[in-house]
């Protein structure tokens, strides 16, 4: 299960939302070992694409110096899809290597009638997709 504050949650939807009709993309960065997602690191979808996203190859560098440098690992990889359902594509299993993250799709196209977005989480280890619950509290 992925548990997250409000704050963050409130944060990769705006982002999303922000970014529509391109795929936003980021990471929210926590502290080594464990798994509980503290830091919101919106990044740039160097693509610019509604049906794709792509880090800056050296954007993601630097962020992984920056997570070295504060003891943290990326513990949720975020992206929306702005057309389709919130639910992993062949390229995203495909690019998913960090096997103990939190894979969140945020959808900005209204695909069940719920409501504007959709928002689900996923782990991805050895192209295997298992959904999680989301449970989003005030603070940890």
């Amino acid at each position: 299960m992925l548990t997250i504050t409000r704050s963050l949650y409130d944060q990769i939807v705006a982002h999303a939302r922000e970014d529509h009709p391109d795929e936003a993309c980021g990471v929210v960065a926590g502290p080594a070992g464990t798994g509980r997602p503290e830091r919101f690191v919106p990044m740039l979808n160097a693509a610019r694409s509604p049906t794709f996203y792509e880090f800056d190859s050296q954007d993601l560098l630097k962020l992984y110096r920056e997570l070295d440098d504060r003891d943290e690992e990326p513990v949720i990889i975020y992206h929306s899809h702005t057309a389709t359902e919130a639910y992993p594509s062949r390229t995203d299993i495909s690019y998913a290597n960090e096997p103990g993250a939190h894979y969140v799709l945020v959808s900005t196209a209204d695909t069940d009638a719920a409501g504007p977005f959709q928002f689900r989480s996923f782990r991805i280890v050895a192209g295997e997709v298992t959904e999680e619950q989301v449970e989003v509290v005030e603070a940890y």
